[in-house]
């Protein structure tokens, strides 16, 4: 289990994830996975890569989808597919446990997943 993130590294662990999800060239230090599940897939390579786009460009964050200020998490209705959860999750280098330092990008592995509200 990952202890909390302490308030001062909360802006960067945000910025971090944030790179992440939009797949921004300047971070290649940010290692993961993006995956999605097979009610995503079932739509089809054009809707999942509409999906996908959407979930970059994601900028919505409040306090309701957002409390802690990570970035790690967003929903949206697609017109298609409907109602979309995606979700970052932190963990060590083997993708074992969760990271003990969320902000490191040397211990840590995000792993991005775009999912079916009703698959949640």
């Amino acid at each position: 289990m990952t202890s909390p993130t302490p308030p001062s590294s909360l802006s960067r662990l945000a910025e971090q994830n944030d790179a992440f999800r939009k797949g921004l060239p300047d971070s290649p230090a940010l290692k993961g996975q993006r995956v999605h599940t097979r009610g995503v897939d079932a739509f089809g390579l054009e809707i999942v890569l509409d999906i996908w786009a959407r979930v970059r460009r994601f900028d919505q964050f409040t306090d309701g989808n957002d409390p802690h200020g990570e970035h790690d998490f967003g929903s949206f209705v697609h017109p298609v597919a409907g109602k979309i959860f995606w979700k970052i999750d932190y963990y060590d280098r083997d993708y074992h446990m969760g990271s003990d330092d969320p902000c490191d990008p040397d211990q840590t592995r995000r792993v991005l997943t775009v999912l079916l509200a009703e698959e949640y």
